[in-house]
């Protein structure tokens, strides 16, 4: 009956938490620790104080329940050691990550912990299936989504479980860090308040966005997701990142629409989107390719520019197409970006604009506070053509006919664009709020010119794809 050490991670909630749930029954003393260690401070600076704000919240949760959260900065194997040598702990507990980084640190941890004689066990949580389980009829991992989701959706995907009654604290506590001494809003600057003012944190926030998303928009959800000047998404992704909610509690959740009503639209499409984030993590564990370098080989050839002037507007939300700029200054604003002007930012910039997915993908990690390593890298390969279920090549998004079809009133471009306005809201002035100052940018000056003309870019990138032979 030693106490078990329960290593949080991207896991940072009580209901659904198997590891949790199963650590509750063993009647141990429980102690929740959460390691500091470089896949933390490696992270991009608008989801590092996203991050901060969700330990702080789940913290503050286990407190509520006679628990505590400590708190240790350094490698993640040594914290732990020492930890096990401090409280006579004979187990060390977590949720499974699956980035390359994760998965070998986690492996060089369990095996040195096991050699030490402290037990090591890992659990699913973070995804509705582990990635090895769905497979093709062959034996081998899928590499198409359409077929992906019949497979997951076939799978008894495991009920939610319970959040504790109780959390049994030890005798007495490790000595813990203070999570303001970490300073991980520092990157932030000034865009801290502006970007907590749209943050939704912790799970009974995540909770509420669910059940207001199902009772409210998912009805609508199949048509009206495309149209980013209206509130018709769940916004869960900020919540998703950090395990605030599991993704079993909304599969759940959904599927119970579909059972009181078969072959509603708008539940089906909101768990097939579900099952593209399982689709990215599967790809990511079988290719981790996928993050670093073109998913299809036959792209490396392809002559992408680097990073320029024009990418540097394009960051900037200054590129003269107001979709472009919407999307981009809303991901500053707000953390977040609606998902079609994800995929017209980031077209724009890879085929008007003949940049490479690196530079874009960077930029979002960067800004994103729902960043996601296997979501971000499987999208950006998506649009550009190089990754799985790929975009076509000649499938290039033309902002202003986007515009027209999907923000047809202009109010999505109008919430963001304060030079677009005779009197800009509170989140077009806001984008100038947090900006970086050395940018110079001014709401007052006039909107610019468009870098380059739609037809033109698009002639160029076709004839790039073309001369490949895509």
């Amino acid at each position: 009956m030693t106490p078990l050490i329960l290593w949080f991670r991207r896991d940072l909630r009580l209901d659904d938490n198997p590891m949790l749930h199963a650590a509750t029954t063993t009647g141990r003393a429980l102690i929740p620790v959460f390691v500091g260690d470089d896949a933390l401070f490696s992270i991009g600076a608008a989801a590092r104080w996203r991050y901060g704000e969700s330990i702080r919240d789940f913290a503050a949760g286990l407190e509520r329940m006679g628990s505590r959260l400590i708190l240790r900065r350094g490698p993640a194997l040594g914290v732990l050691r020492e930890l096990v040598a401090q409280t006579g702990a004979g187990g060390v507990w977590w949720t499974r990550l699956y980035d390359p980084q994760a998965r070998e640190r986690d492996s060089a941890v369990k095996a040195l912990l096991r050699e030490a004689g402290t037990e090591a066990r890992s659990f699913p949580g973070h995804l509705l299936a582990e990635p090895w389980e769905v497979e093709t009829g062959q034996g081998t991992p899928y590499r198409v989504y359409t077929p992906f989701w019949k497979a997951l959706s076939a799978r008894d995907i495991p009920a939610p479980c319970p959040a504790p009654a109780r959390i049994t604290a030890p005798h007495s506590w490790p000595q813990s860090e203070r999570l303001e001494d970490w300073q991980l809003a520092r990157a932030l600057n000034r865009a801290v308040p502006v970007l907590a003012r749209h943050a939704r944190i912790g799970e009974k926030a995540a909770q509420a966005r669910l059940d207001r998303f199902l009772a409210n928009a998912v009805e609508e959800y199949r048509h009206a997701r495309d149209l980013p000047g209206r509130e018709a998404t769940s916004g869960l992704s900020e919540n998703l990142t950090y395990g605030e909610i599991g993704p079993r509690r909304i599969w759940s959740a959904a599927q119970a629409l579909l059972g009181a009503e078969p072959g509603h639209k708008g539940a089906e499409h909101f768990c097939k989107e579900l099952a593209w984030r399982d689709f990215a993590y599967h790809l990511m564990f079988h290719t981790p390719e996928i993050l670093t370098r073109n998913w299809r080989a036959e792209w490396d050839s392809f002559p992408w520019r680097e990073d320029s002037p024009e990418a540097e507007r394009w960051r900037r939300g200054m590129t003269g197409e107001p979709f472009v700029d919407a999307g981009l200054r809303q991901m500053y604003v707000t953390g977040t970006m609606h998902n079609r002007a994800r995929m017209i930012v980031a077209s724009y910039l890879c085929k008007h604009l003949m940049t490479h997915w690196k530079i874009g993908m960077d930029w979002f990690a960067d800004c994103l506070t729902d960043w996601d390593p296997a979501s971000n890298a499987m999208g950006w390969q998506w649009v550009a053509g190089s990754g799985p279920d790929a975009a076509p090549y000649f499938r290039i998004f033309n902002p202003a006919t986007q515009a027209a079809k999907f923000d047809e009133n202009a109010r999505y471009r109008h919430r963001f664009i304060a030079e677009l306005s005779a009197k800009p809201g509170p989140d077009a002035l806001a984008y100038f709020d947090c900006t970086p100052r050395n940018w110079g940018l001014d709401p007052a000056a006039p909107y610019p010119a468009p870098m380059v003309d739609l037809a033109e870019g698009r002639a160029r990138a076709l004839a790039a794809y073309s001369a490949r032979g895509t």
